[in-house]
């Protein structure tokens, strides 16, 4: 273990700890990128669930920043639509371009589905769908989508 660090040390390990550090507070490059399809009762790749959820290299993605309304069931019409919009824009959004995903505070929520915020060019794309009143920032509980 000494000789190890010894080793690190001795090969610039020291300088550069201060661009490691730098690294981990800067974003990270726009590198993922897949063609999403809207997903089926069996059909898990690349594809989206809803507005909040899609499932990206095996993976099941829950957009950490955003809730968007219903659709397994929806609870009125009105939330239906909108979750209809919801998927069909996070659709779209996905298949603009390449993006990055990062973790936050917790790894995976209840149901074991990746927390992660979805970013573009240093922007969350849970902040585009909120900006077009698809979205709203999640702030840890579910609120209604009807009247």
């Amino acid at each position: 273990m000494i000789i190890a660090a010894g080793g690190w040390l001795a090969f610039g390990g020291i300088n550069n700890l201060s661009g490691l550090v730098n690294a981990t507070r800067t974003p990270t490059a726009d590198s993922s990128s897949a063609a999403f399809s809207f997903c089926g009762a069996d059909r898990h790749v690349n594809c989206v669930v809803d507005g909040d959820t899609f499932w990206f290299e095996g993976e099941k993605i829950r957009i950490a920043d955003i809730d968007t309304p219903e659709l397994n069931p929806p609870r009125c019409e009105a939330e239906r639509v909108k979750g209809e919009a919801a998927k069909a824009r996070l659709l779209a959004l996905l298949n603009a371009g390449k993006f990055s995903l990062s973790a936050g505070l917790r790894d995976e929520d209840k149901y074991g589905r990746k927390l992660r915020t979805v970013m573009r060019a240093g922007r969350s794309l849970g902040d585009t769908l909120v900006n077009e009143g698809l979205a709203r920032r999640w702030d840890g509980a579910r609120h209604g989508w009807c009247g």
